[in-house]
């Protein structure tokens, strides 16, 4: 972990709603917390202790309401997940995922991403980061929220281990054109797809029901993959 004086972003990239809580989402909350909740703290996270094994470990960066990260982990036991959401009912939404699937291998932290990757995430430590359908921020004096900057990308290059991935999707073009310019020019990380080019969807991100609806309407899905180099 980096002894930073400041932190990393000051502009969020994205803004607390009072989203309406279902009774089975603030149950799982209250119940399903202790078992598969991580609370912020100021001092690295033991991987090894919080699963209970040495393992693949992705990091998915706002999950939404959590159907991608479960179907991934059911799909993918072999591998751990820790899911990072700010909103509280797609918290208690994967909690309850979690356990009416019986999955082991998914830990959740309610939190501001980029404030655990600084101050809990060791450095060299990560498999994978995930960054789907973040909210792409479309207004032009709004694109200083976007997640996908240099000082983010550089911070994600901390904590990947040598050849492993970044993996970004999104359904708003200007955004994907955007990424991909930083990822292409962030020191140190190679497209998998190769120079300019998107990746195609693979198999391991499965397609949510927003994004089916997405396509019958005819709308694009871009996925950017970038490995960071030894």
């Amino acid at each position: 972990m980096q002894d930073t004086e400041k932190p990393l972003r000051t502009v969020r990239s994205y803004v607390l709603r009072q989203g309406r809580m279902t009774s089975a989402q603030r149950e799982a909350l209250d119940t399903l917390w202790g078992c598969y909740g991580v609370n912020p703290m100021n001092t690295d996270l033991d991987l090894d202790v919080l699963f209970g094994r040495c393992a693949p470990r992705a990091v998915e960066i706002g999950f939404g309401m959590g159907d991608a990260l479960a179907a991934m982990a059911e799909a993918h036991p072999e591998q751990d997940y820790l899911g990072i959401e700010v909103h509280r009912p797609g918290v208690g939404s994967l909690l309850r995922q979690i356990e009416w699937r019986g999955l082991s291998n998914v830990r959740v932290m309610c939190a501001d991403a980029v404030q655990v990757l600084e101050q809990q995430i060791p450095d060299n430590s990560l498999d994978a980061v995930h960054l789907f359908f973040p909210d792409p921020w479309p207004k032009r004096r709004h694109h200083k929220r976007r997640l996908v900057q240099e000082q983010f990308v550089e911070l994600i290059a901390q904590k990947l281990k040598p050849n492993r991935v970044f993996h970004f999707a999104t359904d708003w073009q200007e955004y994907a054109e955007q990424a991909l310019d930083v990822m292409s020019n962030a020191p140190g990380f190679v497209n998998a797809a190769g120079a300019g080019n998107y990746s195609p969807r693979p198999d391991y991100r499965p397609l949510t029901k927003f994004e089916r609806r997405g396509q019958r309407l005819g709308h694009e899905v871009w996925d950017l993959i970038f490995s960071k180099q030894p």
